[in-house]
């Protein structure tokens, strides 16, 4: 009629239990399902790999508060909220497996309903990797031109984020699709190939210089806006002004307000060129760094000579050319 599974044989949850047999036997699904037909609880060990217990009846604080009406999952719920352990309570008459673990509860959906929502995130996610694409490439274009508007700054922020979030809510399906999500786990790296590090990169274009911890602090900004917060391009801009290093491309204009940065907006930036010259395949970072310290930002490097790129230190013929032949691919 179901099964209460305890994911931990600590001292602390052997102290709660009562009754029941030792198994301390390798774990396998045959046999916990073997188990599940007595009334008692199973307790595994820590790390899932063997079955320590079954047949337990289990005591935690009654006055441990619960929202439950089920006895077993108002055992589950305190025996989590008592001890520091993931406990599973499988409920046959209701189809469902639900997780809790301390504060925490989450109700597992059936695979062939997770399945169908992992796919449908693909999709979405497919489609609006292809919205990115579009705006990067453009953004491209713009930063070899030196025609960048903070605007177009803001858009690829936007996307690279909404991607990311749909990238995260399909890993969350994945964790509970364990082996049968193996293909969408392989089509989902496929489809979010490169955009981490371009994302970054753009930040670091324009909000720099700057180190991977104040990068993360802006992620974690935008992460943490609603999707309709995400969508206000004067929140997202006053949000990479307050981020921004003080000899930056944004500080030096006078954006304090949402009225500020809508004037803003048409505002010409120029990039650092860390994501541009990025795209060099196999150029070592100390060679990008010594042309971007030396030029100070990308729109100098279009416009310099092959030969003054190669007269840098550690820089060289070789990617003086890869350099110049990047920008006219781009141009």
């Amino acid at each position: 009629m179901g099964a209460l599974v305890i994911l931990g044989d600590s001292h602390e949850v052997l102290s709660i239990c009562s009754g029941g047999f030792l198994v301390d036997a390798e774990y396998s699904p045959q046999k916990l399902f073997e188990l599940a037909k007595m009334d008692g609880a199973i307790v595994l060990s820590g790390d899932g790999s063997r079955i320590a217990r079954a047949n337990v009846h289990l005591v935690p604080d009654a006055m441990v508060p619960t929202s439950e009406t089920g006895t077993r999952h108002r055992t589950a719920e305190r025996v989590a909220r008592s001890v520091d352990v993931s406990v599973f309570a499988v409920s046959e008459e209701l189809s469902v497996i639900t997780v809790y673990r301390q504060g925490y509860k989450s109700v597992i959906a059936p695979i062939p309903i997770l399945l169908s929502r992992a796919n449908q995130g693909l999709a979405t996610l497919e489609r609006y990797r292809e919205r990115l694409s579009h705006v990067m490439s453009v953004l491209d274009s713009l930063e070899i031109r030196n025609q960048v508007t903070f605007r177009d700054v803001i858009a690829a922020i936007q996307r690279s984020e909404m991607v990311r979030r749909i990238d995260e809510e399909i890993e969350g399906y994945l964790i509970e699709l364990g082996d049968q999500g193996r293909l969408i786990s392989l089509q989902l790296e496929e489809l979010c190939l490169g955009v981490e590090s371009e994302y970054g990169k753009v930040i670091e274009d324009y909000i720099g210089p700057c180190t991977p911890g104040d990068i993360d602090k802006v992620r974690s900004y935008l992460a943490s806006l609603e999707t309709d917060e995400l969508l206000d391009v004067s929140l997202v801009g006053l949000g990479l002004k307050e981020f921004s290093a003080p000899n930056s491309v944004l500080r030096r204009h006078a954006a304090g307000t949402n009225a500020d940065v809508q004037a803003l907006l048409g505002s010409w930036l120029e990039p650092r060129g860390y994501r541009i010259l990025g795209k060099v395949a196999r150029m070592p970072e100390d060679v990008k760094k010594s042309v971007i310290s030396h030029f100070g930002s990308l729109f100098p490097i279009v416009e310099a000579s092959e030969s003054d790129i190669a007269s840098l230190p550690g820089v060289g013929s070789h990617w003086a050319k890869a350099i110049k032949d990047l920008f006219a691919q781009l141009s």
